[in-house]
C-alpha cells in the first residue's frame, strides 16, 4: 500500500494540476474578483471533504478552483479597494510556494541560517528606510496585530528591568491615539495592560498638544505606570500620520517606549515623494510595516523592527531543556547578527515568511518598490480629482497617503449598503462601508499598483444619481 508521504504518479499528476493552476492564478489580470456565499450553498455545493478513505486530491483540487475559490474575494483585483488590499508580485508568490516546497524552518539560525540571512538582508532595507542605526534588528512576525503586541511586551520588559524590579508587578499602561489600531488594545487586554487614549485632532492624527496635555492631566500614579506611548503612520481607517516627531520628543522626556504602528502606512518611507510626512520615525525604539499590504508580498508577513535589536530576545526569548541549545553567549555591544527569530517575538515555530519579500526585491531591485508605491500614491491624487469634480460626491479629507474618504450626497446607511453589495455581486468592485466622526461614508485604500484611475472613474461614475 503507497502511504501518504511515498511519491507515486497520482502525486505527480497532482503536482502538475496545482502548479498549472497557480500559473494561471498569477497570470490572470485582473482576476475574478468573488464574493462569500452562504455556509447553507457551500455545504451543498462542497459536501463533507474530510473523511476517513479521502475524496482524492484531484477532487480536492476541483473543488477549492471551481467552488472554494470563487467564494472567497481576490484581495488583488484592481477594484479591491476595502479595508487593505494585497498586491503580491509575481516574484513573490512564486517564491512562497518555493518556500513551502523547501521545508525550511526559521526559528532558529542553527535550523534556518540560509533562510534568516537572507530575511535579515529584508529587513535591514525596511530599517534603513526608516534610518534606524547598525544596532536595529527585527522579525517576520504573521500580521500587524502580532507585532504591535510583541513591539509593546518588548516595550514593558524594558521598562520593567530599568526600574530593577520596581514595576514587577504593577499594571502598566499604554498610551495612544484614538485613531490607532484596534490591535493595540487587543495587545493590552492580553498583557493584563491599560490603554490611555488621547483626543484626535480635526484630521484624526495623534499631535504635541493634545498629547501634552493628556500628559499633564495624568496622575502621578499613572504617569508610574506608563511604559509605551504608540503612534501612527498611516492610521487603517483614513490614512493619516501623527506626529511623529513631537510623540518622540514627548516619550523621551517621560523615559517611555516609542513604538510606531506603521502595518499600512510605513511602505510609503520607500517614497520620497512623501518621506518627509515620517520624520520622527527614526527616533522609534520599534515599529512595524506589513509587507502582506504595501510592499506587495503574500500573506501572512509583518515586519517588526527594534532600534536595539537585543530588546527583542531579552523580552521574548523562550528556555526550555530542549531549546538551551540554541542559546549561546551573545555580545550585546554588537548587532547580533546570526539571531534566532523565534527570540524576537511572541512566537516560536515559524516558517520564513520574509524570503517572499526578500526575493522579490532581489529579482526586481528596491527603486522598482519605489516606482510602485509612487504609483499608487498619483493614483490616489487622481481619484481625489475625480471625487471632486462630481457634485454628489465630497471629499472629507486631502489624503496623507493612499486613502481617499469620501461621502456620497443624500444617501443613508442603508443607501450605502445596498450599492455596497450590488457592486460585489455583480462582480465590480469590493468596497464596504466605512465611518467618520460617527458617519457613514465610502473609503478608497489603494495599493495596488494595477488599480488604475479608469477604475476608480468607473465606481465613482456607479454612484452618480439616476437621470428621472
Amino acid at each position: 500500500m503507497v502511504g501518504m508521504h511515498t511519491p507515486d504518479a497520482e502525486m505527480a499528476r497532482l503536482a502538475s494540476k496545482a502548479l498549472l493552476y497557480s500559473i494561471d492564478r498569477i497570470r490572470i489580470d485582473p482576476p475574478p474578483l468573488g464574493a462569500p456565499r452562504p455556509y447553507e450553498e457551500l455545504l451543498e455545493a462542497v459536501g463533507q471533504t474530510i473523511t476517513k478513505e479521502g475524496i482524492t486530491g484531484a477532487e480536492a483540487l476541483r473543488l477549492f478552483t471551481e467552488v472554494l475559490a470563487p467564494s472567497s474575494i481576490a484581495v488583488d483585483h484592481p477594484k479591491f479597494l476595502s479595508f487593505v488590499p494585497g498586491a503580491p508580485t509575481e516574484a513573490s508568490i512564486i517564491f512562497d510556494m518555493v518556500v513551502s516546497a523547501a521545508s525550511i524552518y526559521a526559528g532558529s539560525w542553527l535550523e534556518g541560517a540560509g533562510a534568516v540571512f537572507a530575511e535579515n538582508q529584508a529587513l535591514r532595507w525596511i530599517a534603513d528606510l526608516a534610518d534606524f542605526p547598525a544596532s536595529a534588528g527585527g522579525v517576520f512576525v504573521s500580521g500587524g496585530t502580532a507585532g504591535n503586541m510583541s513591539a509593546l511586551i518588548a516595550g514593558r520588559h524594558w521598562w520593567r528591568s530599568r526600574n530593577e524590579g520596581r514595576h514587577d508587578h504593577t499594571r502598566g499602561l499604554i498610551m495612544a491615539s484614538k485613531g490607532a489600531h484596534s490591535s493595540v488594545a487587543q495587545a493590552a487586554r492580553a498583557m493584563d495592560a491599560d490603554v490611555l487614549l488621547v483626543p484626535a485632532d480635526e484630521r484624526g492624527r495623534l499631535v504635541g498638544t493634545a498629547l501634552r496635555s493628556t500628559v499633564d492631566a495624568m496622575s502621578q500614579a499613572d504617569r508610574d505606570r506608563l511604559f509605551a506611548i504608540v503612534a501612527t503612520c498611516g492610521t487603517t481607517n483614513i490614512g493619516v500620520i501623527d506626529e511623529l516627531s513631537v510623540v518622540a520628543d514627548v516619550a523621551q522626556e517621560l523615559n517611555v517606549w516609542f513604538h510606531v504602528d506603521g502595518a499600512y502606512g510605513a511602505a510609503g518611507l520607500c517614497a520620497p515623494s512623501v518621506r518627509h510626512k515620517y520624520i520622527g520615525i527614526e527616533r522609534a525604539d520599534s515599529f512595524i510595516v506589513d509587507p502582506h499590504k504595501w510592499l506587495f508580498g503574500p500573506y501572512d508577513s509583518c515586519a517588526l523592527i527594534y532600534r536595539n535589536v537585543h530588546d527583542g530576545p531579552r523580552a521574548h526569548t523562550q528556555h526550555a531543556e530542549y531549546l538551551d541549545v540554541l542559546h549561546g553567549e551573545v555580545d550585546e555591544s554588537q548587532p547580533w547578527l546570526e539571531m534566532n527569530p523565534a527570540d524576537m517575538a511572541h512566537h516560536l515555530s515559524r516558517r520564513a515568511r520574509g524570503l517572499p519579500l526578500w526575493f522579490s526585491l532581489a529579482t526586481h531591485g528596491t527603486d522598482a518598490y519605489a516606482d510602485a508605491v509612487e504609483r499608487t500614491l498619483k493614483v490616489t491624487q487622481q481619484g481625489a480629482e475625480e471625487i471632486r469634480s462630481r457634485p454628489y460626491l465630497e471629499l472629507l479629507l486631502e489624503p496623507d497617503l493612499s486613502i481617499l474618504v469620501f461621502r456620497r450626497l443624500g444617501w443613508t446607511p442603508e443607501d450605502y449598503q445596498r450599492w455596497s453589495d450590488q457592486q460585489l455581486y455583480s462582480g465590480e468592485s469590493f468596497i464596504v462601508p466605512s465611518s467618520w466622526n460617527g458617519e457613514t461614508v465610502l473609503r478608497f485604500c489603494i495599493v495596488n499598483p494595477r488599480t488604475r484611475r479608469q477604475h476608480l472613474i468607473e465606481i465613482l461614475d456607479s454612484l452618480a444619481p439616476e437621470e428621472s
